[in-house]
């Protein structure tokens, strides 16, 4: 286990504000879009009960430029 497994959703969300980020709109399924208010840039957001994939949380943050040393003091 890396030290990017083991988050839920809520805990990415409220790391996703703490860098910028704001729910833009509903996406397909059960997925999210997220837009950065001041770069425009987006992502999306996979909102499921259980804990996300550490790949996926990877990939996150780097279609949406966060470093991971910001996320994780966020």
């Amino acid at each position: 286990m890396g030290r990017f497994s083991g988050f839920k959703y809520r805990e990415v969300a409220r790391r996703m504000r703490a860098c910028g980020f704001v729910f833009d709109r509903q996406g397909p399924g059960s997925h999210e879009v997220w837009r950065h208010m001041a770069s425009g840039r987006k992502v999306t957001v996979p909102h499921h009960a259980r804990d996300m994939a550490e790949g996926t949380l990877r990939a996150i943050l780097r279609e949406a430029g966060i470093d991971a040393q910001d996320f994780l003091r966020a």
